[in-house]
């Protein structure tokens, strides 16, 4: 039967050049080839059976692809592979790699052995990938175990990062053999820097050279994290296509897309990055990924100059290195400037010290200056708390930081901002960056308009980039521009402005730390308020209980005595002397006014009680009904109610709502020496669809003396003598009060002593008034 065979092309074209578009977006992990030193299986389930081979299995094996497709794999392998090969995808790819595989059906009869690595490709299928078996591999393997057993404690016990990192390239250069070997770490803005190095007596050096970010595209980062380890044996090889029984282009057994090869040992690499380490002289590298919490840190990076194969077992040795110093990274970066980090602590302490014994943060930050610019070892600082805003060393002026402020609402993260280059983000501080290239800054409250900025100068810096960090760049026929890799890798320097000196972790954690503190002390005093404004609660609410039970049960017997000393005066009147009857007489105005008094206070204590029974109502027609009460008073009638113009309508309760105006009224016209006493009610207008409206009782009565109108709401308070004005309980404008914020209102007074006062509150609005 005649099979029909495809070669899968390469997806992205090795002769395209890349353009500034598209370098970030090259998709590497779907190239559809291999490096030819080995060869790949596509194995579907459940008999293994071969779905796609790489091109070159003539080479690698003595058979052709169509040969090999479409059979199972057991039958040039046996059994016992398979039995393998399955077990290890039963322990979620922690298999004991590398599998010995052994040919036997082969076209020349002559067995061959390979290191077999198994995977499951994310897209799901089974990938097996061969590299020749090297006789010697494995006594290297229990040697090199045994070395690394050896200096495990010495990489535990490294007292710093330098150490950590100058051990290991040793270490692995003494495993491969590499002409060089690196440690290359990233910055927060991606750029990589070689931090530690060893190297061949006649190779210049890398060390301290800078790469910019651009090197290595985003994509080719991403994998970094997910294949810890990636070898290229010889730079000039010519890629390896896959073979497939008729399926189409660049598709997996499983679907119509490419094989995802992330986790392929052999995939072809980026012809990107081929040339560009033929720009630097490299004909063999090998990288292993150091990781920590999950983003890439660095890379150990080894060169070789003429080509170069690590058997997989001394990779695997050199991952487990990768693997052994990330766990170590975050201990030697915390041993880093311990000194510098304890002082921190010890400020941080004292300021934590300080905050819990004060009730206002801000004031104790502004008390010591010193501490808190050591802090984070800024040369100025400002304090933003509402509309105050203290300024502390060298700062920028109050017009630029509360414009500053307001981007920032924008750009927090976590309520953090940190940036050593502040200018570069928000270019209006460019004047300032002589004082403010640097900028930390932590919301307190955003509500509230509460942060702490700290601010550190401009530092120039001289940088030392290995080659000129902006790729070679052309212009293509049709106009765009290329980026093509950069041919130069010799040291240049660039002298950098505009930024500071970076924020040191420990200093950031210093402010967030500072940042939590007085969070924890204002939850801590909200909680504290909160439980006080409780205790209140009750505490009124049990006081408002025992002011109705006690004026309710003290009517009656006070009804009695008033009722006694009545039917003494009209019984004994006559026979008593004019003294005793004076005294009867006394008698029965006190019990009066001592009922007024509880009768004050009884409804005083009903209005906390007592269900308001909302509905709308129209001021007008209810103050009508109160003129025509008024107008009933021979007391009241030369008085004048006037009214210029419509009111408004309102929700509220009815007779609540009729008690204040007949108490400010009464009020009005009651503390009034005019000849025409005069009350105007009238309403002020709020802004459009506003939940409130307000209304405005004004006299031309007495007035109120400034130095009484803060105590005037107080119960039974009087300002004049009990005789004077027709007398009172003084417990009108507090049962007023009461009903306006029973009402969810609030009440203010005006007043001109002599002239006369204006008593104004709100009520809520009705919707009618919205609607018209």
């Amino acid at each position: 039967m005649n099979t029909f065979l495809r070669q899968v092309d390469h997806n992205f074209d090795e002769s395209e050049a890349v353009n500034l578009t598209n370098c970030d977006r090259e998709p590497i992990h779907i190239p559809s080839l291999i490096q030819p030193h080995g060869l790949l299986f596509v194995l579907t389930e459940p008999d293994l059976r071969i779905a796609q081979v790489s091109a070159n299995s003539l080479e690698i094996l003595g058979m052709a692809t169509d040969d090999l497709l479409d059979r199972p794999l057991a039958e040039f392998t046996g059994e016992e592979l398979i039995k393998s090969i399955q077990a290890c995808l039963d322990r979620n790819f922690e298999s004991p790699n590398p599998l010995r595989v052994d040919f036997c059906q082969l076209v020349d009869h002559l067995p061959r052995a390979f290191n077999g690595i198994v995977h499951r490709a994310p897209t799901g299928e089974i990938v097996l990938e061969l590299e020749p078996w090297e006789s010697s591999s494995g006594s290297d393997f229990f040697q090199f175990y045994h070395q690394i057993k050896h200096n495990l404690a010495k990489i535990q016990t490294a007292q710093d990062l330098t150490a950590l990192c100058d051990l290991v390239v040793k270490e692995v250069q003494a495993l491969t053999g590499f002409d060089r070997v690196m440690i290359y770490r990233f910055s927060e803005q991606g750029d990589g820097t070689v931090i530690a190095e060893t190297k061949q007596p006649d190779l210049e050096t890398f060390l301290g050279l800078r790469y910019p970010d651009s090197d290595i595209p985003k994509q080719a980062k991403h994998l970094y994290t997910l294949n810890w380890l990636r070898l290229i044996p010889d730079v000039n090889y010519q890629p390896t296509g896959l073979v497939s029984h008729g399926l189409p282009e660049a598709a997996s057994p499983l679907q119509n897309a490419p094989l995802d090869m992330s986790y392929c040992a052999l995939r072809s690499v980026s012809p990107i990055h081929i040339e560009y380490l033929q720009n630097m002289g490299v004909t063999a590298s090998m990288s292993v990924s150091l990781i920590q919490n999950k983003k890439l840190w660095g890379l150990i990076a080894c060169h070789h100059y003429t080509p170069k194969f690590v058997p997989y077992e001394t990779r695997t040795i050199c991952e487990f290195l990768g693997q052994l110093m990330s766990t170590e990274l975050a201990n030697k970066e915390a041993n880093e400037n311990l000194d510098y980090k304890l002082h921190l602590k010890t400020i941080q302490g004292q300021f934590v010290e300080r905050l819990t014994k004060v009730t206002e943060f801000v004031d104790e930050l502004d008390h010591d200056h010193e501490a808190l610019l050591n802090l984070t070892a800024a040369q100025g600082a400002a304090i933003c708390d509402g509309d105050r805003l203290i300024l502390i060393g060298e700062t920028p002026d109050e017009l630029a930081i509360k414009s500053l402020l307001t981007w920032l609402e924008d750009h927090f993260e976590q309520d953090l901002f940190v940036t050593d280059a502040l200018s570069t983000l928000y270019p209006e501080m460019t004047e300032y960056q002589a004082i403010a290239s640097g900028l930390m800054a932590i919301a307190i409250s955003k509500i509230q308009h509460r942060y702490v900025l700290w601010f550190r100068p401009e530092q120039l810096q001289t940088v030392t980039w290995a080659g000129d960090r902006d790729k070679s760049t052309q212009i293509a026929e049709d106009g765009s521009i290329l980026l093509l890799p950069r041919q130069s890798f010799a040291a240049w320097k660039e002298i950098v402005s505009g930024k500071s000196n970076p924020w040191l972790s420990c200093e950031v954690d210093s402010a967030i730390e500072l940042r939590q503190t007085i969070v924890d002390i204002v939850l801590r005093q909200a909680d504290e308020l909160a439980k006080i404004n409780t205790d209140l609660e009750r505490s009124n609410s049990e006081l408002d209980a025992f002011a109705y039970i006690a004026s309710h049960d003290l009517k009656e017997p006070l009804r009695g005595i008033h009722n006694y000393a009545t039917f003494l005066l009209e019984d004994y009147g006559e026979i008593l002397k004019s003294d005793g009857a004076d005294k009867l007489h006394t008698l029965v105005k006190l019990t009066k006014r001592m009922e007024a008094l509880i009768e004050s206070l009884l409804k005083f204590s009903r209005l906390s009680r007592q269900e308001l029974q909302m509905e709308p109502l129209n001021l007008n027609h209810l103050l009508q009904n109160v003129r025509e009460l008024f107008a009933m008073n021979p007391q009241w009638q030369d008085c004048k109610i006037q009214i210029p113009r419509s009111l408004p309508m309102v929700m509220g309760d009815r007779l609540l709502i009729e008690e204040i105006f007949i108490n400010l009224i009464t009020n009005a016209f009651k503390y009034n020496e005019s000849p025409e006493k005069i009350v105007e009610i009238d309403w002020l207008a709020e802004e459009p669809k506003s939940p409130l409206v307000t209304v405005y009782v004004r006299d031309n009565g007495i007035g109120i003396r400034e130095k009484h109108l803060e105590s005037i709401f107080q119960i039974f308070k009087r300002l004049n003598a009990p005789n004077k004005y027709g007398g009172g309980t003084g417990a009108g404008l507090t049962i007023v009060r009461k009903i306006v914020e029973r009402h969810k209102g609030n009440i203010q007074v005006q007043s001109i002593y002599g002239q006369g006062t204006t008593v104004s509150f709100t009520l809520p609005a009705n919707d009618f008034n919205n609607a018209v």
